[in-house]
């Protein structure tokens, strides 16, 4: 009976826990670079003037593909998905009521989802950079979208050139 046994001191912390936050934290801080070089997480806009004068905005494609942009509609910020295949500037019908819109006739709008109930509406003012454009034809729907679809009610006032993975919005003809 002389055989003593040693018990772990409750009060120590467990063998291995520092190695393994240690190994958390690498591996964190690698996914975490990983991702920042791999490209915008939201894509980038830039605004310039050209030599003759005309507006610019270049917007950087982001991760999933698409052409994102801040700007404002009726002065009120909004985050725009660049819909070239979009009739109008689409919204979701929460940001209508914030924006205190009037709602026209309901229509029947077609989405990459199929047919989608919609009302039209009009905006004093849409905006992307310096490029503004007033008394914009809009479509308010159901959905619950974050972005609002920057469709060619507005695009077909300007100039637009794809780039790379940049898309080029401009004045001028």
């Amino acid at each position: 009976m002389g055989d003593k046994q040693e018990f772990p001191d409750p009060q120590a912390p467990p063998r291995g826990r520092g190695l393994l936050m240690l190994g958390a934290i690498g591996l964190l801080a690698g996914l975490t670079a990983l991702f920042s070089a791999a490209g915008p997480d939201r894509g980038s806009t830039a605004y310039r003037v050209d030599e003759a004068g005309n507006a610019q905005v270049v917007v950087a494609r982001d991760r999933s593909g698409h052409y994102v942009a801040e700007g404002a509609i009726n002065g009120i910020p909004v985050t725009f998905l660049v819909d070239t295949g979009a009739t109008d500037v689409a919204i979701s019908e929460a940001l209508a009521r914030e924006l205190g819109l009037e709602l026209g006739p309901q229509i029947t709008v077609m989405t990459a989802a199929g047919p989608v109930p919609a009302r039209m509406t009009r905006f004093d003012e849409v905006s992307v950079g310096p490029l503004r454009i007033s008394n914009v034809r809009g479509t308010v729907t159901r959905s619950a979208m974050d972005e609002v679809l920057l469709g060619m009610s507005f695009l077909r006032h300007f100039r637009l050139t794809q780039q790379g993975n940049e898309l080029l919005i401009e004045t001028g003809s």
